[in-house]
């Protein structure tokens, strides 16, 4: 199990969210080879329970989830006093105009398509990590 906040390291935690254990595997992967510490959740409702807990400089969220989609996640992350700044990056195989807007309403920052590379991906975390976590980087 990952660990549930940041260290005196200060490794960036990221929160990946997506109901496809495959896709939370992979970007995990990803991340943590990069570095970075990473929490996952299976859906919208176990992510907002546990975002306190880890307290993640950046959420990547799945827009097509069951029970509770990423625009709303990520609504409801944007509420939080405590996280109406963490930049929220939603995972989409969807990459349309209306998807895009309704995601900037939502608060999302950007959007990462599905399927990802590793440079896309990592690229679009660097991008929106907010800057003393951007600094990081892992050789």
């Amino acid at each position: 199990m990952y660990s549930m906040s940041n260290d005196q390291n200060s490794r960036p935690t990221i929160m990946v969210i997506d109901d496809s254990g495959t896709i939370r595997r992979a970007a995990a992967t990803i991340l943590e080879q990069a570095g970075y510490r990473v929490e996952q959740a299976e859906d919208g409702f176990e992510a907002l329970a546990r975002i306190g807990d880890c307290r993640p400089a950046l959420v990547l969220c799945d827009i097509l989830m069951p029970r509770l989609d990423g625009y709303r996640t990520c609504a409801l992350i944007k509420k939080s006093r405590q996280f109406h700044a963490t930049p929220v990056l939603m995972l989409s195989s969807k990459d349309g105009l209306f998807d895009r807007a309704r995601g900037a309403l939502a608060g999302c920052s950007a959007s990462v398509a599905k399927p990802f590379s590793r440079d896309s991906l990592l690229s679009a975390v660097r991008e929106h990590l907010p800057a003393g976590d951007a600094m990081f980087t892992h050789h």
